[in-house]
């Protein structure tokens, strides 16, 4: 390297350095607990984990203890590592939060309306009914928090979308065992959102921005609540 080269070519010059395996093992944990491929309460045993991974205990035992700090996963003295149970005030409060950042973000992106950003969130929408039929549930949580993020950043303010971002993991991890119950409804809802804020209207935007994030707090609360009175829960609660 030449000593007369600037800070900024020098820096082009450098070689991007690999992501730490432990990085790697926590996203690929932390993907399998929001997709629910691994349930709440579910044990998770290391050798297991480093197997699936292909990797040593090491960065498991180092990536589970990341996910604990952040809230993901129990460590239970004697009893090893378990994917976060969240409780029903935790869900609750998460979700009021979202329902107010979500409810200002449509207003906003009705005032700030362009016709790109309407097609964008009616192509969105057009796959979301096509997943929908095809009762392709992973493809419509995506699709779902792809048509959010989308209306996050429509309204053109940079700090709900900041802050939508950090919660947006745990609403999508919520709203995964309510995406089929919900399906034809949550997308119709789509589509009346979407109409609103092409027509520019903002008091009706957030109108239904409110309700639409209502009707899935509730979903997830019903849903909670059906789980925890059911004959398996039942057996799951007895000590043997």
């Amino acid at each position: 390297m030449s000593l007369s080269e600037t800070p900024s070519e020098a820096a082009s010059r450098r070689i991007a350095r690999p992501v730490p395996l432990r990085e790697s093992v926590y996203s690929a944990i932390l993907d399998m607990i929001v997709s629910r491929n691994l349930q709440p309460g579910q044990h998770l045993v290391e050798s297991e984990l480093a197997v699936m991974l292909g990797v040593s205990r090491q960065p498991v035992r180092e990536a589970l203890q990341w996910l604990k700090n952040d809230g993901w996963v129990d460590l239970r003295p004697g009893l090893g590592a378990f994917v976060h149970s969240p409780t029903v005030e935790e869900a609750d409060q998460l979700l009021a939060v979202r329902s107010l950042l979500e409810t200002e973000s449509a207003r906003l992106a009705a005032k700030n309306v362009t016709e790109e950003g309407v097609a964008r969130l009616r192509e969105i929408c057009r796959q979301g009914h096509v997943a929908l039929a095809a009762e392709d549930v992973a493809t419509m949580v995506a699709l779902n928090a792809e048509l959010h993020a989308t209306v996050m950043r429509l309204s053109g303010n940079d700090v709900l979308v900041e802050l939508a971002a950090q919660v947006d993991r745990r609403v999508r991890w919520y709203y995964t065992p309510v995406a089929r119950h919900r399906g034809a409804q949550s997308w119709q809802e789509h589509s009346e959102l979407i109409d609103a804020i092409a027509t520019g209207d903002a008091d009706r935007a957030g109108t239904v921005m409110s309700a639409h994030t209502e009707h899935t707090r509730r979903s997830y609360l019903e849903q909670r609540d059906d789980a925890d009175t059911s004959p398996t829960a039942a057996l799951k609660g007895r000590v043997h």
